[in-house]
């Protein structure tokens, strides 16, 4: 029978330390949910019936995809603040498409959508990979220049849903066994995203590079390459939630998407990702996502006023931050006494 050396044995013992240590945070959250829940629930019953279920789930849809993006800059150090206008301007590129050709394939304007997300993508990440200039400093620019170039190609026009063809909106409300049409598309980059994150070792140099990006060049790892495609990716998600954006409302303008960028940074800090690279996952963005999203439909239902709902969700961001420094702290600990455990 073959034992592991001591030098392994601490490896998997710290990996699967690590993997609790995720676990515990995003079964912190999915507690908070279903409480939260529970209590509308007892409050109003109707707030649980298969529309209110349904219309949570549209609700968190769109901020869930542009949180898994967020997810994958943020483990790298970063973040993305144009989320939002890249979702407007793509969502606003949708419907003119669809205004300039009616019998337009749905797959030929997501993909459309898609590559012009990425597009913004590129020019964050070029700016910041290659010039090296910080993405907080970036991304507010081109938050604003995006949302120039919609408000320049809007012309305070608006796309009414008569405008979009019928296929197109029915997707937005469409089910399949009672799953929105739009949460299957979320739950298949939410998978795709995490399987990658944690599977493929350019996902996991992710977070090496969040971790420490000097460590991360002296190991060999191509920081800026991977950089710049987390942004490339978090655009081309922003796209994708464009497009998903307009066939949900149909109704558009220039202001589509605005403020969104917000809610995501917000989403991914409450779902467990660190702000300052490193850890997190998908699954606790996209927790976070959904959670955010039934605050805002609950609280008015507990008589909550708009205030104390801004109020609350400042103050789980805090917690989740503190949280999230605390846990880190007794991880560290823990994993430098099992080394010396184990040392020979």
């Amino acid at each position: 029978m073959q034992t592991q050396p001591p030098s392994q044995r601490g490896a998997s013992d710290s990996s699967r330390l690590v993997h609790r240590f995720f676990l515990f945070r995003e079964l912190g959250i999915a507690l908070a949910l279903a409480l939260l829940i529970v209590v509308t629930t007892i409050v109003n019953p109707r707030f649980l019936t298969p529309q209110g279920i349904k219309d949570l789930l549209l609700g968190s849809t769109i901020l869930a995809v542009l949180a898994v993006g967020q997810t994958i800059v943020v483990v790298t150090r970063n973040v993305d603040l144009s989320v939002g206008s890249v979702l407007g301007l793509s969502a606003f590129a949708t419907g003119s498409l669809f205004m300039a050709n009616p019998n337009l394939p749905i797959p030929v304007a997501l993909l459309v959508g898609v590559l012009l997300g990425a597009v913004c993508g590129v020019v964050n990440g070029g700016l910041i990979a290659a010039a090296r200039v910080p993405a907080l400093v970036v991304t507010l620019g081109t938050l604003y220049v995006f949302r120039g170039v919609d408000y320049t190609w809007a012309t305070g026009r608006q796309i009414n849903a008569a405008d979009m063809p019928p296929g197109f909106l029915h997707m937005g409300n469409a089910t399949v066994a009672g799953v929105p049409v739009l949460t299957l598309f979320a739950i298949v980059v939410i998978v795709v995203a995490g399987y990658y994150l944690r599977t493929f070792r350019s996902g996991r140099e992710l977070y090496a590079i969040g971790s420490s990006p000097a460590a991360a060049r002296l190991s060999g790892i191509p920081v800026g390459r991977r950089v710049f495609a987390a942004f490339v990716v978090s655009g081309a998600l922003a796209g994708l939630a464009g497009v998903l954006y307009a066939a949900r409302f149909g109704t558009l303008d220039a202001n589509a998407g605005s403020g969104f960028e917000l809610n995501v940074v917000a989403a991914v800090v409450i779902g467990g990702v660190a702000i300052f690279g490193g850890s997190g996952s998908v699954y606790g963005a996209a927790l976070g996502a959904v959670l955010l999203t039934t605050i805002g439909s609950a609280l008015p239902v507990l008589g909550v006023s708009p205030f104390w709902q801004r109020a609350a969700v400042g103050a789980l961001i805090l917690a989740a931050i503190g949280l999230d420094r605390a846990l880190a702290v007794r991880l560290t600990r823990t994993l430098r006494h099992s080394t010396r455990t184990e040392g020979p």
